[in-house]
């Protein structure tokens, strides 16, 4: 069963902005009335190819035509989790000729730049197609209330205008 768009929640760190941000890109292109689904690696053991870490990539990861990935900065980089959820997957089958998205959260000024740099190479690597609207959120401690909502309007529409992008991508 194929669906188009898969929206990633990329780090296991409980109380992290990126799980509200993934949710909040889910709701915008559940509203475009796309097919989409979210995976957050809160809860999900990603260090080995168990039955659960099979289960997901059967149902989420392979029948995904789009990926979006929303990634917290860690050490000028992405986190391990989602590298580790990268490198044991059946990238032939789980990454190959997709499209990617990516999303960067940071909460210094300086953005995310590096980090989303770092995946695009590694996501290149892997035979993926990355829409050129790479999003760094910096500041993001700034940027959201406490339920997910964003604060500024400028953010909202630079959301609103990527997410377009890549549905027509």
């Amino acid at each position: 069963m194929l669906f188009m768009i898969l929206v990633i929640s990329g780090t296991s760190r409980k109380d992290s902005k990126t799980l509200l941000v993934a949710q909040h890109y889910f709701r915008l292109f559940k509203a475009a009335q796309q097919e989409v689904e979210l995976l957050s690696l809160l809860s999900l053991n990603v260090w080995e190819r168990n039955s659960e870490f099979l289960e997901m990539e059967n149902k989420l990861l392979i029948p995904a035509e789009k990926i979006v990935f929303v990634m917290p900065e860690y050490n000028g980089s992405f986190p391990g989790a989602l590298k580790s959820m990268l490198d044991n997957t059946d990238i032939k089958n789980c990454y190959w000729h997709k499209k990617a998205l990516l999303v960067g959260l940071v909460d210094g000024r300086g953005g995310y730049l590096r980090g989303i740099e770092h995946m695009t190479n590694i996501l290149n690597y892997l035979r993926m197609n990355v829409f050129y609207n790479k999003l760094p959120l910096s500041k993001i401690h700034e940027e959201l209330n406490p339920d997910g909502t964003f604060l500024h309007q400028v953010t909202l529409d630079s959301i609103r205008d990527q997410v377009s992008g890549f549905i027509q991508y």
